[in-house]
């Protein structure tokens, strides 16, 4: 079970690592909801011990913070 999680943790990063490099062109919104959800994927998988849905709702709850964090003042 430790080797799948260390798995899912590795491809979670690793996939959040090439994502950001895409971020170049992006609006600092955008860029901060990608990396939010990113950020909360992994800390989703790690605290589920790998499970997707653990890692999918992570990958929500941080996208939707880095979402909100970046908002423009209006």
């Amino acid at each position: 079970m430790k080797t799948i999680q260390k798995f899912v943790v590795s491809s979670v990063t690793a996939a959040m690592l090439i994502g950001l490099f895409g971020c170049s062109g992006m609006s600092t919104q955008g860029r901060n909801t990608a990396i939010g959800a990113g950020v909360g994927a992994v800390g989703g998988a790690a605290l589920t011990g790998g499970s997707g849905l653990g890692t999918v709702g992570g990958a929500a709850v941080g996208g939707i913070i880095g979402h909100e964090v970046s908002k423009p003042n209006r």
